[in-house]
């Protein structure tokens, strides 16, 4: 029996090593690095792509982006749950010093496509990135970060702070994505279905929030996602209160009894059905078209329902 005791101690205090060693590391090692792509890309910068990128910046770069002031000189996310740590956007504006005039086209791209920065350095899911997005739509993001309507500053905000969860999360569960073998063209903008789905999955990014948990979230291949469109995501308001995302699935606790004009109304205008404003975080989506809307739509009711009651 002592024998016994021996050995399971001597299990014990090995495991206890090993996860001591882990957590050791995890800390000391921080985010991950890996080595970026290089790629060779110089994107024409025309009106027509500085507008689209200006429509797609407005919905997924400037609220994160934007400081005090307006300017893109990156700010503290307040928004994000505390369990990520303290965590600040950067400037993004052409400043040689502060921001990305130094970055070329392909460094921009590959970071938006991958999360890799051109040294490297990968940047958890508190980063919105774009593997699916079309080539076209990522060249208008990068004209227009290139274009006059971004006003250059010098200012930055501190060093972001991970959680020593965001920490493990980037190695065992949170990874770089794939750069495309091959272009991503734009969908069929006939397809309903297929159009919305590449605006809410592919560009937009509705089913991040929408999912159950940031945890599970699976950017490259969204429906993989846990509680896909389900709803039940714990977010912070803008007075500090925990939010709960609304269920989008077309179940009896989501939105079957939305008709096309109550979605159009609470996606573009953040008005309720029956009345009263939606809350931050969700804001009002005012660029999309009624077009777009009505796809992004279609799509949901494609998505398997999930029924989960949430109280808003």
């Amino acid at each position: 029996m002592k024998k016994f005791f021996k050995i399971t101690g001597i299990i014990l205090g090995v495991l206890l090593l090993i996860v001591v060693c882990f957590v050791t590391y995890i800390y000391a090692d921080g985010i991950p690095k890996y080595t970026a792509k290089k790629i060779d890309l110089k994107v024409e910068i025309t009106p027509q792509r500085v507008e689209q990128g200006h429509k797609i910046a407005t919905m997924e770069c400037i609220a994160c982006h934007a400081g005090p002031d307006g300017k893109l000189t990156g700010r503290q996310l307040t928004e994000l749950p505390k369990e990520f740590g303290t965590v600040y956007s950067r400037n993004i504006t052409s400043d040689p010093e502060k921001g990305i005039a130094s970055w070329t086209d392909g460094e921009i791209y590959y970071l938006l496509r991958t999360g890799i920065k051109r040294d490297g350095q990968y940047i958890p899911p508190y980063m919105a990135k774009f593997p699916n997005a079309s080539d076209e739509d990522l060249y208008s993001v990068i004209a227009w970060l290139r274009s006059d309507q971004v006003q250059k500053t010098n200012e930055e905000p501190p060093e972001s702070q991970p959680s020593f969860l965001t920490k493990f999360l980037s190695h065992v569960a949170f990874k770089p994505i794939q750069f495309p073998e091959k272009p991503i063209l734009m969908p069929d903008t006939n397809n309903a279905v297929e159009h919305g789905r590449y605006l809410a999955n592919g560009i937009y990014h509705c089913f991040p929030c929408h999912s159950a948990d940031f945890k599970t979230l699976n950017i490259a291949e969204p429906e993989k996602t846990g509680g896909f469109y389900g709803g039940g995501n714990k977010m912070p308001g803008l007075n500090g209160e925990i939010i709960t995302t609304r269920n989008l699935t077309f179940d009896e606790t989501g939105i079957a009894s939305f008709s096309e004009d109550d979605f159009i109304q609470s996606v573009k205008y953040g008005k309720k059905k029956g009345g009263g404003q939606l809350r931050m975080p969700m804001f009002p989506h005012i660029l999309l078209t009624d077009v777009e809307a009505k796809h992004i739509f279609a799509y949901l009711k494609s998505v398997p329902k999930i029924h989960n009651k949430i109280d808003y």
